[in-house]
C-alpha cells in the first residue's frame, strides 16, 4: 500500500506546477528515502546504467536532423509537391498540408518540429487564400501529431526501449497506420472542404508534379535512406538516425545552400536544449518506472488484471483510457516509460503481441499531442498564430474525433500493425 505514498507524491507535485521531470524524479528519490531501505546510490546507479542505451543514443540524432531539415527549406519544397497533387481539389491546400507532415514526419521523427516546420509556412499562406483562421490551425496542429505515428518516431524508440522489443520492428509496425490515419484526415478535409465551398488552385498539370517532385527529391530521398536502410538491414535504427543527421546538413549546406556554416551553430544549440529537456525527462521518467519495478508494481497488477478475467479487448479499452487520462498531464515519453512496462506483461499473458501494444501506445500519445492541458502541438500552433491556447484547442477537437476513430480502429484491428512484420520477418 505504500506504492501509493508515491503516486500521491507525483500527483501533488504535478498539482502545484512542478516540471514533469522534476515531479517524476523527485517524487521517486522521497519513496526510495522515505519509504524503502535502499540507497539513494541506486537511482544514479540505475540512472546512468540506463543512459548507456545505445537505442537511446537515436533520439539527439533525430532531433538534429528535423532542425536542419526545419532550417534549410526542405518542407517548402515538400510543401510545393504536395500542393502540386492535391492543390487543385476543394480544399487543397489544407489537404496538401496533411501530405506534407506525413512526409515531414517520416524524415524528422518529431511532432513539434513538424507543425513548426509545416505550420509556419501553410498556415500563413492558407489564412491568405480565403480559409478560416480556426479551420487552418486545427488542420496543420493535427496533422503535424503524425510525427510521433510514422517511423522514425522518437516515442517508439522510447517504448522499444522501456520493454526491450526491436525497434526496426516498431518502424515496421508504425507505417500502415499512419497511413490510415493520413487518409482519414484527408479525407475528413475534403469533406469539410467541399461542404464550406472553401478555395482551390488551378491544376497546373503532370509536368509541374514533375518539376516539385525534383525540387523535393533530396529531401524524399531521405526517407528512403532511413526506412530502407533500417529494413534492409543496411545499418540500425541509432545508425540510421546518424545517417540522417548527416545528410541533412550536407542537404541545408551544399545541395540547397538555404543557409550558411554561419547558421550551424545555432541549429546544433536549439539541438541540444531540446535534446536535454527531453533527455532530463527520459532519465527521471527511468528512474520513476525503477521504482515500480522494485516495488513489484507491473507483476502485481498484472495478476490483478489476470484474475478479473479481463478479454484482451476489454484490456485494450482499459489500456487506452489510462493512455488519454495521463496524455493529458504528461509528456508522450514519460508516459511511456512509465506505463509500458506496466501493461508489456499483461499483454503478453493475454495474447496480446507487444508490437501490435506499442503502435496503440504510440498511437494514444498522437491523441495526447492536441489534449490540453499538455498537448504540446497545441502551444507550438498557438505561438506559430498568437492565438490563446483555448482557442487552438476549439480549433483542433473537431480533428481529435478523427484520431480517436483511427485509434479504435489500429487498436481493435491488428493487421494495421502486424501486417507488414508478418509479411517482412
Amino acid at each position: 500500500m505504500t506504492i501509493i505514498l508515491l503516486f500521491l507524491g507525483l500527483l501533488l507535485l504535478l498539482v502545484i506546477g512542478a516540471p514533469i521531470a522534476i515531479s517524476l524524479g523527485l517524487s521517486s528519490l522521497g519513496y526510495v528515502m522515505l519509504a524503502t531501505d535502499d540507497s539513494p546510490t541506486v537511482i544514479a546507479q540505475k540512472l546512468f546504467s540506463t543512459m548507456e542505451h545505445t537505442t537511446l543514443l537515436a533520439i539527439p540524432f533525430f532531433i538534429l536532423s528535423s532542425h536542419f531539415l526545419t532550417t534549410g527549406g526542405v518542407s517548402k519544397r515538400l510543401i510545393e509537391f504536395a500542393k502540386s497533387l492535391v492543390g487543385w481539389m476543394p480544399g487543397g491546400l489544407a489537404m496538401a498540408g496533411v501530405i506534407s507532415c506525413m512526409l515531414f514526419a517520416a524524415i524528422s521523427g518529431s511532432s513539434p518540429a513538424t507543425v513548426v516546420a509545416i505550420g509556419s509556412i501553410l498556415i500563413p499562406g492558407m489564412i491568405e487564400a480565403g480559409y478560416d483562421k480556426r479551420f487552418a490551425v486545427g488542420v496543420i496542429a493535427t496533422a503535424g501529431s503524425m510525427g510521433i505515428l510514422i517511423p522514425p518516431s522518437i516515442p517508439m524508440i522510447v517504448y522499444a526501449d522501456a520493454v526491450e522489443e526491436s525497434v526496426g520492428k516498431m518502424f515496421i509496425a508504425g507505417i500502415l497506420p499512419g497511413v490510415l490515419m493520413g487518409i482519414l484526415l484527408l479525407l475528413a478535409t475534403w469533406i469539410t472542404a467541399c461542404r464550406l465551398k472553401m478555395p482551390k488552385d488551378e491544376w497546373k498539370g503532370f509536368r509541374h508534379i514533375v518539376k516539385t517532385f525534383r525540387n523535393a527529391f533530396s529531401g524524399l530521398l531521405l526517407i528512403a535512406i532511413v526506412v530502407g536502410g533500417i529494413y534492409g538491414g543496411v545499418f540500425t535504427p541509432t545508425e540510421a538516425a546518424a545517417v540522417a543527421a548527416v545528410y541533412s546538413a550536407f542537404i541545408a549546406l551544399v545541395v540547397h545552400q538555404d543557409m550558411g556554416l554561419k547558421d550551424a551553430p545555432k541549429v546544433m544549440l536549439d539541438s541540444a536544449k531540446m535534446t536535454s529537456v527531453l533527455m532530463f525527462i527520459i532519465a527521471c521518467a527511468i528512474i520513476f518506472a525503477h521504482v515500480l519495478t522494485e516495488q513489484q508494481v507491473p507483476q502485481n497488477l498484472s495478476q490483478a488484471v489476470i484474475q478479473q478475467n479481463l478479454s484482451p479487448n476489454m484490456f485494450l479499452l482499459m489500456v487506452n483510457i489510462i493512455l488519454w487520462f495521463a496524455g493529458d498531464f504528461m509528456e508522450p515519453s514519460s508516459i511511456l516509460l512509465i506505463l509500458a512496462p506496466l501493461f508489456h506483461p499483461i499483454a503478453l499473458k493475454l495474447g496480446i503481441d507487444p508490437i501490435h501494444l506499442g503502435i496503440i501506445m504510440t498511437t494514444n500519445m498522437e491523441v495526447g499531442m492536441i489534449t490540453p492541458p499538455v498537448g504540446l502541438n497545441l502551444y507550438v500552433a498557438a505561438s506559430l498564430t498568437g492565438m490563446s491556447l483555448g482557442q487552438v484547442t476549439r480549433a483542433a477537437l473537431p480533428w481529435m474525433a478523427v484520431l480517436i476513430i483511427a485509434l479504435l480502429l489500429i487498436t481493435y484491428i491488428p493487421w494495421f500493425s502486424l501486417y507488414l512484420i508478418h509479411l517482412l520477418y
